[in-house]
């Protein structure tokens, strides 16, 4: 078995420990945790198995030769600094999301990452075990319905009251998270949108820092993205509307897709839209079309999908749900969109 540490136990750190021990990983051992808060040392005093070490440090952990393997499960500063100790020690590493606040962080985390190609270094985007995200993207990137034309996806199904944020004082503050709604709640959907349809190469962002809530970072996001085939995108996303929509929708020139409510709904065209725009002959019409739920395989294993393919990766050198390197991509736009509205 792998022997497994994890830095930092408090709500993720502890949901994995306790998955490890229950059996749900069965490749991984548990075997130290690693906390500066007593508190949750004493968590892990009371929940984990007698064999688990609880050290007070990090390093002092990742020294003490016990670790085939560890997860970072820290504020968002800290991922990229831990992941590099990691990494420089020789032990294979598995980040929490986002990679980090800033992509200078992670490049130099990527830089070490690659002079190490022997640790198996993965970040946990765990929606990319979706069945719907992952058919939607086999789909888009098929090539059997042309270019994508707009992309489209509003998240604000994020709600939080107030008590949300002021249940810990590193919440929603630029020093504890490094920013607000795009760096907690929308770093999976950041990384699913350049996943399914690539980077843009330019964004403009506005953002509304604290407007529902008694907070400093952004809590309202509406941007809007160019990619290089002059295809267009619009992101919405905010932690104040009490019922909130989750639509995705990418318009190609051949198809439309739809993720709503767990289905991926496609209306499929007879022609292309540029096909049937220079051979209709009235002023007005569209192209025939059909419209289907796809059907998926069902499968949405989530963060255990994700432990246990980087279980496969490190025995037997199976493929990553998602490389810790590509962080970085999710985080360039969250940073994008700061800087374009700090900028205006």
């Amino acid at each position: 078995k792998i022997k497994l540490g994890i830095i930092g136990i408090g709500n993720m750190g502890s949901n994995y420990a306790t998955k490890v021990t229950n059996g749900e990983c069965p490749d991984f051992e548990l075997v130290a945790v690693a906390d500066i808060s007593p508190k949750r040392q004493q968590w892990a005093k009371e929940n984990l198995n007698d064999s688990v070490k609880i050290f007070t440090t990090a390093e002092e952990m990742l020294d003490s030769g016990m670790l085939d393997a560890c997860m970072v499960e820290t504020p968002h500063y800290d991922h990229p600094h831990y992941a590099i100790e990691c990494i420089k020690r020789g032990i294979h590493i598995m980040i929490d999301k986002p990679a980090g606040v800033y992509t200078k962080q992670i490049r130099e985390m990527n830089e070490c990452a690659a002079a190490h190609p022997e640790v198996k270094f993965g970040v946990m985007f765990n929606q990319r075990t979706n069945c719907v995200y992952r058919k939607m993207r086999e789909l888009v990137q098929s090539g059997k319905y042309g270019n994508i034309r707009r992309t489209n996806w509003i998240i604000t199904d994020w709600y939080r009251p107030q008590f949300y944020y002021n249940s810990g004082d590193w919440r929603a503050t630029w020093s504890g998270e490094g920013g607000g709604v795009l760096l907690n709640q929308c770093p999976h959907q950041l990384d699913l949108w350049q996943w399914i349809c690539g980077m843009p190469i330019k964004v403009e962002s506005h953002l509304h820092f604290g407007k529902w809530h008694d907070i400093e970072v952004e809590d309202d996001v509406t941007t809007y993205v160019e990619y290089a085939n002059g295809a267009t995108g619009v992101f919405i996303t905010t932690t104040g509307d009490a019922h909130g929509t989750n639509r995705f929708e990418i318009q190609m020139d051949r198809a439309k897709f739809v993720v709503e409510n767990n289905k991926l709904i496609m209306t499929e065209y007879e022609m292309t839209e540029q096909e049937f725009s220079k051979t209709y002959k009235q002023p007005f019409g569209t192209v025939n079309s059909t419209t289907r739920e796809v059907e998926t395989d069902g499968e949405n294993p989530q963060h255990i999908g994700v432990l246990n393919a980087w279980a496969n990766a490190i025995l037997h050198g199976g493929k990553l749900v998602a490389d810790g390197k590509e962080g970085i991509n999710g985080l360039t736009l969250s940073n994008a969109m700061h800087l374009s509205a700090f900028l205006g």
